[in-house]
Order: structure tokens, then C-alpha cells, then sequence
């Protein structure tokens, strides 16, 4: 029996069945946006959780925020939803939209013009709805 399908598509098409079956709302579900769902962390957690409640001279949350935004840029800026929290939280803990952009576009010699423009494109959504929140 070939259904011309791919063991891949098999399996998400079953997926997909049993994701109904369980709760037939999940029929339109979309993993975009799913992100919003997470809170932004005030600035304050973040500086304890990731910034000098580390090490009193070390790096700010904003400086390791936007050093984890190079990375996912770096990765090939594949993980979309952690490029998005990741810039939500770095206006959060104090970068510019202007770092932002920089911290992106300098990784454009290292991760390439499709990552640098994929990640510059989700960020831009994050900035324009930042903007729209104000």
C-alpha cells in the first residue's frame, strides 16, 4: 500500500488526527505566536537570574540577552519562537532597537544573509508589536 507519502508526513498527518481527537480545537491550532503565552520577565528577574545575580562584575542580562540572540542568529536563525522571546526580553532588560539590529546584522559574516535576514524579520515583528503595546 503507497499512499505516495513520506514516513514523515505519515506521521505528523497522524499526529495531527490524534491532536483532534483529543480536543477538536486544536484542529486550528497554530504554534506561531505561541511564545506570547510566556511573560516578559521584568528587567529586575532578569538581572537576578541571568545578569550580576551571577557575578556582581559580570555581564548585565542586556549584554547576555543579546549575546544569546547572536547564537540563535548564528544557528541559522531556525528557532523561531526563542529569537522572538529572546528580542522581547532584551527591550525588556534595556537593548535598543537599534542594538538589536546591530547584534543581528553583525552576524551576517558569520551565519550568512538568509539567517541574518530570517532573524532581522522576526525581530522586526517583535519591535512592531512592542510599538503597538506603547
Amino acid at each position: 500500500m503507497n499512499t505516495g507519502k513520506t514516513p514523515f508526513e505519515l506521521m505528523m498527518a497522524q499526529a495531527q488526527e490524534m491532536a483532534k481527537a483529543f480536543n477538536p480545537a486544536l484542529e486550528n491550532f497554530s504554534p506561531s505566536g505561541f511564545e506570547k503565552l510566556w511573560p516578559t520577565m521584568p528587567k529586575e528577574i532578569m538581572e537576578m537570574a541571568f545578569g550580576k545575580g551571577i557575578s556582581k562584575d559580570g555581564l548585565d542580562a542586556k549584554t547576555r540577552l543579546l549575546l544569546t540572540l547572536a547564537g540563535l542568529t548564528m544557528q541559522g536563525a531556525q528557532a523561531d519562537a526563542q529569537i522572538r522571546l529572546t528580542v522581547r526580553h532584551a527591550l525588556e532588560a534595556g537593548a535598543t532597537k537599534e542594538e538589536i539590529a546591530e547584534t543581528i546584522a553583525q552576524m551576517s559574516m558569520f551565519a550568512g544573509l538568509p539567517a541574518m535576514t530570517r532573524a532581522m524579520d522576526l525581530a522586526r515583528d517583535v519591535m512592531a508589536d512592542d510599538k503597538d503595546d506603547e
